[in-house]
């Protein structure tokens, strides 16, 4: 990547030099994009990040492995179950370790109930940089019900930390499905009522068509993954070309777009909901009963009643809880279709109980390093357009 210093204006010209941020608005998280402009031209334009920086991966160093679950929901906390499912099937590969039939269909409902999450979001926030404001209610509105649902599983609305290796925090509580249920009714209904507002209102449409086009060649070029990559009309999509978890199993289409501009990428996301629904009706109707974690002492602790009876089992709890859990010496990579993209965990470990690394290949990281590309030769109010169709997350991006 070009230094941000590199970026100076022609002193010849009558360019000017402008910051889009790093403060909220309009940049979709901490974000700082210097631009060079000729008139409202965009010349040039240059992603400036590291005002979020948190040092996940480094914290993870020095962390047992289930305690680094915490810090993965606050990568992208648009969608945190994801990435709590991804970090501990990544641990749970190196491990050599099967969960439970019940535990992979709990969390195919975790990953595809926070896809929509995370598209809602981006929906809303979306419609708002081109002055939509009712949609940005209706999407919103839906959200909290997801939040109401991440509540009543995990306590917590955002750091959901709900994934342990080898199964679950908890299982599901009593009512958890009929209430997913009823959101999948009422979600449905409110993106046809936002498909009316959006899809073929005037003003949308000239601020999305042909705005920020990128080929699929350019697209798989510049690595781009997830709804970004699938507009550009690369039908790329983990759950079908890597399935796991019984993906290949389920009925469900992947949208690809056409043009690879703003326009496609809403399209995508928009069908992208409609399929997550879809799965998620399988899911349910196949979610079997049984234990919700592996019969395995390397990682599950023994229950209450056998650690208040039993001296062996009250031993062994506080081994698991103090010392965590031991992971065999090795290194596994893992990547998952999180709602921006490939998302990858990468772990080593030198057999202790702690992983010697930890790295991510995050989807926004990658994605935004296009923007220079698609925003050179359009306006600024294009600009933040072609940002808000990426849908990053600055969570993971600095990571």
């Amino acid at each position: 990547m070009t230094h941000v210093s590199s970026i100076e204006p022609d002193i010849g010209s009558e360019h000017m030099l402008i910051n889009i941020g790093p403060q909220h608005p309009a940049t979709h998280g901490v974000l700082r994009l210097v631009c060079e402009l000729d008139g409202e031209t965009v010349i040039k334009v240059m992603p400036d990040i590291g005002y979020l920086h948190s040092s996940f991966e480094k914290l993870g160093e020095y962390r047992t492995w289930n305690q680094i679950v915490p810090l993965t929901d606050r990568m992208d906390y648009l969608a945190p179950l994801i990435y709590n499912c991804a970090y501990v099937m990544a641990v749970e590969k190196l491990m050599g370790l099967e969960v439970t039939e019940r535990c992979k269909i709990v969390r195919v409902i975790c990953m595809e109930m926070d896809r929509i999450f995370s598209h809602l979001l981006w929906l809303g926030t979306t419609a708002i940089d081109v002055g939509a404001f009712t949609p940005f209610l209706y999407a919103f509105q839906e959200r909290e019900r997801i939040y109401s649902l991440h509540e009543s599983f995990t306590g917590a609305r955002i750091t959901t930390s709900a994934t342990r290796v080898g199964g679950m925090m908890a299982d599901l509580p009593d009512g958890w499905i009929e209430s997913l249920k009823d959101f999948l009714d009422t979600v449905t209904k409110t993106l046809d009522e936002i498909d009316s507002l959006l899809t073929t209102n005037a003003i949308y449409l000239g601020r999305t068509i042909d705005v920020g086009v990128i080929s699929g060649e350019d697209a798989i070029n510049h690595g781009l993954t997830g709804p970004n990559l699938r507009a550009s009309g690369v039908p790329y999509d983990l759950r079908k070309d890597h399935p796991y978890y019984d993906y290949e199993t389920y009925d469900f289409e992947v949208p690809i777009g056409e043009n690879g501009d703003c326009y496609d990428r809403y399209l995508v996301r928009m069908e992208e909901m409609r399929q997550s629904i879809k799965i998620l009706h399988q899911a349910i109707d196949r979610l079997p009963e049984g234990p919700i974690n592996v019969d395995d002492p390397r990682v599950s602790l023994p229950s209450k009643t056998d650690c208040m009876n039993d001296m062996e089992s009250m031993i062994h709890h506080f081994k698991l809880i103090t010392e965590g859990i031991s992971v065999p010496a090795g290194d596994c990579y893992f990547a998952v279709e999180g709602s921006k993209g490939e998302l990858g965990m990468y772990v080593v470990s030198d057999g202790g109980y702690k992983p010697v690394r930890w790295r991510i290949r995050p989807p926004s990281f990658v994605n935004l390093s296009v923007i220079s590309k698609l925003a050179e030769g359009h306006l600024v109010s294009d600009l933040i357009m072609i940002n808000a169709s990426l849908d990053i997350v600055l969570g993971e991006i600095d990571r």
